[in-house]
């Protein structure tokens, strides 16, 4: 059934290439008028280029929808009320924002400049904001809207992501009060967590990687039982980026509007719905805590069973 967001306009950001570009044709496939973002930047976020954005214009109007392009920096706050601007003065309103434009900077935390630091968390939580400020007003004038933002599994912590990882959760945290700031309103705002094969995860160095080591284990006769066994490359290529876009897109439809402040991961075969944070356990000691009384007590209650996810190793001779 086509057609469900018939009428409404979206703006998707990072909308050139990737899960962006899935969000984008989707959207229009079922009616929606799009704002294609895209700096066009690389991978890293440096440089720019307009024929992403561009491209996905032209595949949106030759399947008979419609679309513009924007070239905006979502770092940048007068990028994302130029976009919101733009969706009001081309079509007269906005009812959707998808949160997606993201860049990679990865290094261990003792090697991370402050330029590599400041870069990532501006294009990832402040891009978040930047739009999502201006949409807001639209949305809370018109009580209606929904906004779907783009976490990740690294927010929960991936080696060597430090900037990544404290971005992406920070854009779970922002969703969560999003939702209490705006539902009021009549305005849904969820995260997604999306597994797939992008430029950002699958780069052409990883490709190659990949490549070697399945052509080395074809030669020495170790392939497992199947493509999921033994072929990470396969995998990663079986994560493609479009099978993100209907989670996405049905978020922003009326059976979804009871949804609100949740995040899920999305990717392949799987979707989920992840669980909020709670209480694990508890103590509790009237008067309060001591350093002794926690010295005697943690370890056997709080601490029990308690395992470190990378335990100091003897360093290398």
């Amino acid at each position: 059934m086509a057609g469900r967001l018939e009428g409404q306009v979206a703006i998707v950001t990072g909308a050139g290439r990737g899960i962006g570009r899935g969000e984008a044709l989707l959207l229009a496939g079922e009616g929606a008028r799009v704002v294609v973002n895209d700096f066009g930047g690389s991978a890293a976020g440096e440089g720019g280029d307009t024929s992403p954005a561009d491209q996905v214009v032209s595949e949106i109007k030759k399947a008979g929808g419609d679309a513009i392009a924007n070239y905006d920096n979502v770092a940048s706050m007068e990028g994302g009320e130029r976009m919101v601007k733009q969706a009001l003065d081309t079509w007269g309103r906005l009812d959707v924002l998808i949160n997606n434009a993201g860049i990679l900077r990865d290094r261990m935390i003792f090697n991370m400049s402050e330029e590599e630091w400041d870069a990532v968390i501006a294009v990832h939580l402040k891009g978040h904001f930047t739009v999502t400020k201006h949409a807001s007003l639209v949305f809370r004038q018109q009580r209606s809207g929904r906004i779907v933002n783009t976490s990740s599994e690294s927010g929960l912590g991936n080696m060597g992501q430090g900037n990544y990882s404290a971005a992406k959760e920070g854009i779970v945290g922002l969703t969560r009060t999003l939702a209490l700031d705006l539902g009021r309103y009549g305005v849904t705002a969820n995260a997604i967590r999306p597994r797939a094969a992008t430029r950002l995860t699958l780069s052409p160095e990883l490709r190659e990687a990949m490549e070697r080591a399945r052509t080395a284990a074809a030669r020495s006769g170790g392939a497992g039982t199947g493509p999921a066994a033994s072929d990470p490359l396969a995998q990663m290529e079986a994560l493609k980026p479009e099978l993100v876009a209907p989670l996405v897109v049905f978020l922003c439809t009326e059976k979804a509007a009871n949804i609100n402040g949740r995040d899920f991961i999305v990717g392949g075969n799987e979707i989920s719905l992840v669980s909020l944070p709670d209480r694990e356990r508890t103590i509790y000691r009237e008067g309060g805590w001591t350093l002794d009384s926690l010295d005697r007590v943690f370890p056997t209650t709080l601490g029990a069973g308690v395992k470190n996810p990378m335990p100091a190793q003897a360093p290398k001779e």
